[in-house]
């Protein structure tokens, strides 16, 4: 979906298909038929933005082969489906049984994620619509914060000099302009606005920026404003929102029997409260829980509060949208819904078929949309149709 900001900015929004399991280029292709192509007609849309998610042998393999590219990409204008944005922070195996801290490997001290990134950008630049402005790709904050040391940052840092001459090569052969997104994230080398502006700050900023994920920012106890103002300030833009909101309580203590439906197995949700508490998971910080106010790195569903008392973050969610587009000009024009965990979620609360999905998706970006026209955006003539 394309909206229209006051400054002439064409938004566009879309959805994260890192929520489904798909390995494979067939069955991807299958799930934009069940999935992409079930929530554009939901919505009523001609066109469908997805921030599509490639594991690493699939890119590998669209990157090597312009034959397979051409096809995919006509799969995707053949639905009704358009890519400016690819998410590169899960490698492979994102919806594997347990993922927890393995989504971090390879990590940017290993050439695998460098060959990952730029294997996606070369496919991003195919996928790109003709008159998109440009495109861009999240991905993880460097690494997990431990083990981390001197010369671990210098191997960062001299891989993020290699992806910014990639990039640079990518836009001369094709001359499609692609931006990578670092995503702060808790428990990671970058998990504060203030980390960020250190860790980037010799990067190439035309080329390498910030993807600013609004459940992650709320956890981190960040105020939005204050971080874009930050971020501008540091010359870092950002490339990429993803539109996202965190599960939170008031009194975890009162709540713990609550929270404890949240725990799971697959996924790390790192949790944070308002005083100064950290814990790596869940079911760590409901073994010593605290009285100060918590936020979970849970992302749930945008339109469907937590049984109370629990809640989300969806304040910040609107404080950040806010931030982003409310003002004289847009600070960012890709925006991406990410609700990756649908399937587990309290079992009461999952999709029970994949047509549940289907609504819940198209849901969670209705109300995303709802959001940024209460902003002063508009509809394009496309979808006014």
């Amino acid at each position: 979906m394309r909206l229209h900001h006051s400054d002439g900015t064409a938004v566009h929004l879309g959805y994260c298909t890192n929520v489904h399991p798909a390995e494979d280029l067939g069955g991807i292709v299958d799930q934009l038929d069940t999935y992409g192509v079930g929530v554009r007609d939901r919505l009523g849309v001609d066109s469908l933005g997805l921030g599509l998610w490639l594991p690493a042998p699939v890119a590998a393999e669209l990157a090597a082969d312009p034959v397979a590219l051409r096809r995919f990409r006509a799969e995707l204008d053949a639905r009704g489906l358009e890519v400016v944005t690819l998410n590169g922070f899960p490698y492979q195996a994102f919806q594997a049984p347990v993922v927890k801290h393995a989504v971090y490997h390879p990590d940017w001290t290993r050439p695998e994620r460098l060959r990952y990134t730029l294997d996606l950008a070369h496919i991003l630049a195919a996928l790109l619509p003709a008159d998109a402005a440009r495109g861009s790709i999240s991905t993880l904050p460097l690494a997990w914060r431990d083990p981390w040391d001197a010369g671990r940052a210098q191997q960062c840092a001299r891989a993020l000099d290699d992806l910014a001459e990639g990039l640079a090569r990518v836009e001369r052969s094709t001359g499609r302009a692609i931006r990578v997104g670092i995503e702060p994230e808790p428990g990671c080398v970058v998990e504060t606005i203030e980390q960020a502006v250190t860790q980037l700050a010799s990067v190439d900023h035309d080329r390498i920026g910030i993807c600013l994920d609004l459940a992650h920012l709320a956890c981190a106890w960040e105020d939005p404003t204050r971080s874009l103002d930050a971020l501008a300030q540091a010359g870092l833009s950002v490339v990429k929102v993803q539109v996202s909101a965190a599960l939170a309580s008031r009194d975890p203590v009162a709540d713990a029997q609550r929270l404890r439906e949240y725990v799971e197995p697959r996924f790390l949700h790192q949790t944070r409260g308002s005083a100064g508490f950290a814990a790596d998971d869940l079911d760590q910080a409901l073994a010593e829980p605290s009285r100060e106010e918590w936020r979970v790195h849970y992302h749930v569903p945008l339109h469907a509060d937590p049984p109370p008392p629990l809640h989300s973050t969806v304040d910040v969610l609107r404080d950040g949208l806010r931030a982003v587009l409310a003002g004289p000009s847009a600070r960012c024009d890709h925006l991406d819904v990410e609700t990756y965990t649908w399937e587990v979620l309290p079992p009461q609360r999952r999709p029970r078929t994949s047509s549940d999905l289907v609504d819940g998706i198209a849901a969670e970006l209705a109300f995303a949309r709802q959001e940024i026209l209460a902003l002063g955006l508009t509809d394009t003539a496309e979808e006014q149709r």
